[in-house]
């Protein structure tokens, strides 16, 4: 029994399986398209939504140095990701790297820690999607009904749930409904898709920075890092280390680039350069938004939905004019975020069913699209529920714990299969292994224990369920384990 648990894959054997056994994925990602995708993922609701609940909850203006913070956790594990990707270039990202290195179990409580990662990635955004609509709608005069425009429950901090009087987040089913359209449409239909939205909101994100500028108020980053109020995690350097915790979240991209390898046109080569490029330009941009926006706004008032169209409100008739723009930039973004982990999402399904632990149906294949349709129309029918009904500060906690222990388990991989095969081809190579892996699960380890107790209770339940499923199902229909 224990043999079959900890059975692992051979990563030859991963390498000359003949093309047809990828499921007919089509290999239609440039290394152009893997950046932007990146970027598409990386640059949304972290800007757009989760800078201001942030600052305003845990951080202060010194939520900057949460940003760097995380920011160097992330350089540490993409450099991983890049190992990984040149070396085993299939899809499933960190599930497949595991079932080579940790056996079939582990790469199991992965996978299933992965579909937490990406299904409530996708919820969350869609409720930030949600919040600049309205916002953008309100401005055009249109008022949209408040019993679909909000969550249906909510979860207060003395740990009760109560129902809110909604009925359902409209919006947010809604955008998750348009976007899973384009994905089963084709991977290059949503690469271009996503390439111009990507264009727009960085276009937008300039504007933002360059205009607002002139409206900071200095006096608004007095104090930098506003003293702790006796608990941990509000403000000073614990405040610091939640808030790195929380919006690490927003680095999620790269994560979900990974899955794509199986449709890159030359995964060796462009995987690192995707991952580590987009990483890199959207690092920039977390850290001058946020610097931007907290001088704007007194970081008090930054806990909305909506905070850089606040932030743009606040400034007055100087900035007025970039209102819409600004809206509209957002809207576009957090969509292309939606777009690239619903992506991350299907392949996951994919990936974990074309080994037998999920039911096949999920790594059947489009003939005339290539892409995995069932695994696409099953996440998004399960991400809209979720983002109709539970509020954003509930969901992006538990993106934050499952991209945490994603990264950790990538990084110590990487030490693991240098020792166990020292000998195998790696395109790409982490320096300074394992100090630099070591240390980058390290960091991401202190993230996970700055994350509040609910957000570990919740995670524990995921995991229940996860392995309930798995001792039911997948080890019965494991394909390693029944050869």
């Amino acid at each position: 029994m224990i043999d079959r648990l900890f059975k692992k894959k051979d990563i030859s054997a991963i390498l000359n399986e003949p093309s047809q056994n990828e499921g007919g994925l089509k290999r239609s990602l440039s290394a152009t398209n893997l950046i932007t995708l990146g970027i598409g993922a990386i640059v949304g609701t972290g800007i757009f939504v989760i800078t201001g609940q942030a600052a305003a909850m845990y951080a202060g203006p010194a939520l900057t140095i949460s940003f760097i913070i995380s920011a160097l956790s992330c350089v540490m594990a993409g450099l991983c990701y890049a190992e990984f990707a040149a070396m085993i270039p299939v899809s499933g990202g960190v599930y497949s790297y595991s079932y080579t290195t940790m056996g079939e179990v582990l790469a199991w409580f992965v996978g299933w820690i992965l579909i937490l990662e990406y299904l409530f990635a996708c919820s969350s955004v869609a409720v930030g999607w949600s919040g600049y609509m309205l916002s953008l709608l309100r401005e055009w005069g249109v008022h949209f009904p408040e019993q679909i425009a909000g969550a249906t429950f909510d979860h207060l901090k003395d740990g009760s749930w109560v129902w809110t009087g909604k009925i359902v987040n409209f919006p947010a089913v809604f955008i998750v409904a348009i976007v899973s359209a384009f994905l089963i449409g084709g991977i290059k239909q949503s690469a271009f898709v996503n390439n111009i939205i990507v264009v727009i909101k960085v276009g937008v994100i300039l504007l933002f920075i360059g205009f607002g500028l002139s409206y900071i108020d200095t006096s608004n980053w007095v104090p930098y890092i506003p003293e702790n109020t006796g608990e941990y995690g509000n403000y000073g350097w614990t405040g610091i280390l939640r808030g790195a915790a929380v919006v690490f979240y927003a680095y999620l991209g790269f994560d979900a680039l990974s899955t794509a390898a199986g449709e890159a046109r030359n995964p060796q080569k462009d995987m690192p350069k995707g991952i580590l490029i987009s990483l890199l330009i959207c690092a920039l941009l977390y850290v001058a938004v946020t610097t931007v926006l907290t001088g704007i706004v007194n970081y008090k008032e930054l806990n909305v939905d909506a905070p850089i169209a606040l932030a743009i409100d606040r400034a007055g008739a100087g900035l007025s004019w970039l209102s819409p723009f600004i809206k509209l930039g957002a809207i576009a973004g957090l969509s292309s975020v939606i777009l690239v982990m619903m992506l991350g999402q299907s392949r996951i399904y994919y990936a974990i069913s074309k080994d037998g632990l999920l039911p096949k149906a999920f790594s059947k294949v489009s003939p005339k699209h290539g892409v995995p349709h069932n695994a696409t129309i099953f996440a998004s029918i399960v991400t809209g529920l979720i983002a109709g009904l539970f509020p954003l500060h509930v969901l992006s906690e538990l993106v934050s714990i499952g991209t945490l222990m994603a990264f950790t388990i990538v990084c110590l991989s990487i030490v693991i299969l240098r020792k166990t095969q020292p000998d195998l081809k790696r395109p790409f190579k982490t320096p300074l292994v394992p100090f630099l892996p070591l240390l980058g699960a390290a960091i991401c380890i202190i993230q996970m224990l700055s994350l509040p107790w609910n957000t570990w209770v919740r995670m524990i339940g995921w995991t229940v369920l996860g392995f309930i499923i798995y001792f039911a199902y997948g080890i019965r229909h494991s394909k390693l384990n029944n050869k």
